[in-house]
């Protein structure tokens, strides 16, 4: 008999042991989650700072995107008067002798106008007629059409150097 006892108590602690040993088969998702959810909030605030370029505030029309393979070089018009050629800022003068050298001397590359919504038409008006005085010939002005029809903002539209003179 004690032969009987002795099996049956080895068989219980054999049987814990094994119920023990056994692979979890869950997965805990909550870390993963947690580390998702981080990684949005991170990726949400500094998608808005990505932004390069002078700040300025577009102005709003109905008008189509360009398509041109050339990679166009933005002369940016900011509130101040203040002219910027990509993040360099230029004077009136400087500016002519600074964007053939940005264009490698090729006329034929776009140049995108970016001028400030309440910049003075003077300063816009100018700095277009210098483009055009200069050789430029494909100007476009850039503006913000996702007020009007829900589109991308920062259009560009052409402008033929003949309606930039005075």
């Amino acid at each position: 008999m004690a032969f009987s006892a002795g099996q049956g108590g080895t068989g219980r602690r054999g049987r814990r042991r094994s119920r023990s040993r056994q692979t979890l088969s869950e997965i805990n998702v909550t870390p993963l989650v947690d580390v998702m959810l981080v990684l949005l909030i991170i990726f949400m605030i500094s998608a808005p700072l990505l932004n390069a370029g002078v700040e300025v505030e577009l102005p709003k029309t109905e008008a189509g995107a360009i398509k041109d393979s050339n990679e166009p070089i933005a002369v940016t018009v900011r509130k101040d008067g203040a002219i910027f050629i990509q993040q360099t800022q230029v004077t009136y003068d400087q500016l002519a002798p600074a964007l053939t050298a940005a264009t490698g001397g090729s006329h034929e590359r776009p140049i995108f106008v970016r001028a400030d919504g309440n910049a003075p038409y003077e300063s816009v008006a100018r700095v277009m007629a210098k483009l055009a005085v200069t050789g430029f010939t494909k100007i476009s002005l850039v503006t913000d059409t996702s007020a009007s029809k829900g589109d991308e903002a920062g259009r560009a539209t052409p402008v033929t150097p003949a309606s930039t003179a005075p």
